[in-house]
């Protein structure tokens, strides 16, 4: 694996931002629903399954390929995923053109889906390493990327198919997305070992800065087999669960609890996306500062007394900024783990993990969904949802203290360790 120190980490960060901006296109996937199953006659439920398909992929491939972009690197996993992804986009025009259903699963559900989840780990332990000083903002711009990359992509899309088609938009699209993958996979290098930038290096020598010391330096069969990997997993599965549900039927949801119109309804979706990105740099930035384990405590604690209040709150506005703050917690998680897990476990084999890690994502996207379902089938009301996500945070609530408590035991006993090695 190459590295450098003559790069610039700005432009690492936005080569990385890049690759995320264009995979997040994924979340732009319903601007096609319609125009394909008029022009085509496809089922509703054919064409959401491609969606479906690329979402399971998605979070199944980081763990199923987070090996092998530790051992081949940033560049050529990134190079990996813009050919798949762009391939997988670009083949859906074809499957379009040919009005093949098969093909179109294959290409935009398989093909982007490997994609996807290849491109959404590739840069991340390698930013990791370029901002040793600011881990949570780093992660977080990067995955702000990913969460804000449908608010560019929906509407070029739109645009795109009725000036001229829509085999001929994924044409488009899949080569643009290949291009500004492989221009930011190619500039992508992890720093020389022990790599410090400049302000950070000249404090730690002045003795104004101290270099935070990470719990462990492990492998990912190694992370795999501790308990702080499994307590921030179920962290991770209850938050991303909450938010998925709470992103699935927020329209309805509140249309039916607070009478919302259903043009209200479609405003407050609108902002949700606005929220979910705003929470991923928000809340990874923040972390740097109060810490990794103290945000997931918060995530929990505000989802907590959300899932409580919202049965009982009858202001369509305070409902609405509930229903924000929980989106934000859901995009927070995503952008505090690959800092979480650097903290837990080193950046070692960072990627490796992080791909375990985000299972929970393609878990949480079918739980998520499943519950509300099943539970509003079966009563009728969304008022006995909030109370069983209560108990699901409630329980993270505990796991997340637990996990707090024990990572400051372990740093106490590393510290004394030290102490009196140096003795």
């Amino acid at each position: 694996m190459k590295t450098s120190s003559t790069k610039n980490r700005w432009l690492i960060a936005l080569s990385a931002i890049g690759i995320h901006l264009s995979i997040g296109a994924a979340y732009a996937y319903s601007v096609y629903i319609i125009p394909l199953t008029e022009t085509l006659g496809w089922s509703v439920s054919s064409v959401t399954m491609a969606f479906t398909i690329m979402m399971v992929l998605g979070g199944g491939s980081a763990a199923l390929f987070g090996r092998f972009v530790e051992r081949s690197g940033p560049r050529k996993s990134a190079i990996l995923a813009a050919i798949l992804f762009g391939l997988g986009q670009a083949g859906s025009g074809l499957a379009v053109a040919l009005e093949s259903l098969p093909l179109f699963l294959i290409t935009y559900g398989i093909l982007s889906g490997f994609g996807l989840g290849i491109g959404y780990i590739s840069p991340v332990s390698t930013l990791v390493k370029w901002f040793p000083d600011r881990r949570g903002l780093a992660t977080g711009m990067a995955v702000l990327g990913f969460g804000t990359g449908a608010l560019i992509t929906a509407p070029l899309a739109a645009t795109l198919m009725e000036a001229f088609s829509i085999p001929t938009t994924f044409y488009i699209l899949g080569i643009c997305y290949f291009i500004f993958m492989l221009l930011a996979a190619l500039y992508i290098a992890p720093p020389i070992k022990g790599w410090l930038p400049a302000g950070m290096k000249e404090a730690v020598k002045a003795g104004t800065k101290e270099i935070k010391l990470d719990l462990s330096q492990s492998t990912g069969k190694e992370a795999v087999n501790t308990k702080h990997f499994w307590m921030l997993w179920t962290m991770m599965l209850i938050n991303t669960s909450a938010g998925i549900m709470m992103i699935s039927v927020a329209s309805p949801m509140a249309q039916q609890v607070v009478g919302l119109s259903a043009g209200a309804a479609a405003t407050m979706v609108g902002l949700m996306g606005i929220f979910n990105g705003g929470g991923r740099i928000g809340w990874a930035a923040a972390s740097d500062y109060i810490s990794r384990p103290a945000v997931f405590i918060s995530f929990f604690i505000i989802q907590l007394v959300t899932f409580l209040s919202l049965p009982i709150i009858t202001s369509v506005i305070i409902f609405q900024i509930l229903i924000f703050l929980v989106v934000s917690c859901y995009g927070g998680g995503f952008s505090n783990l690959p800092a979480f897990i650097a903290d837990l476990f080193g950046t070692k084999e960072l990627g490796a993990i992080h791909g375990y890690l985000l299972t929970t994502w393609s878990l949480g996207g079918l739980i998520g969904p499943t519950l509300v379902s099943q539970i509003y089938t079966r009563t009728g009301s969304y008022i006995p949802v909030f109370y069983v996500f209560a108990g699901l945070i409630a329980i993270a609530l505990v796991i997340s203290i637990l996990l707090f408590l024990d990572i400051r035991r372990v740093k106490k006993k590393n510290k004394k360790k030290t102490s009196l090695a140096t003795e």
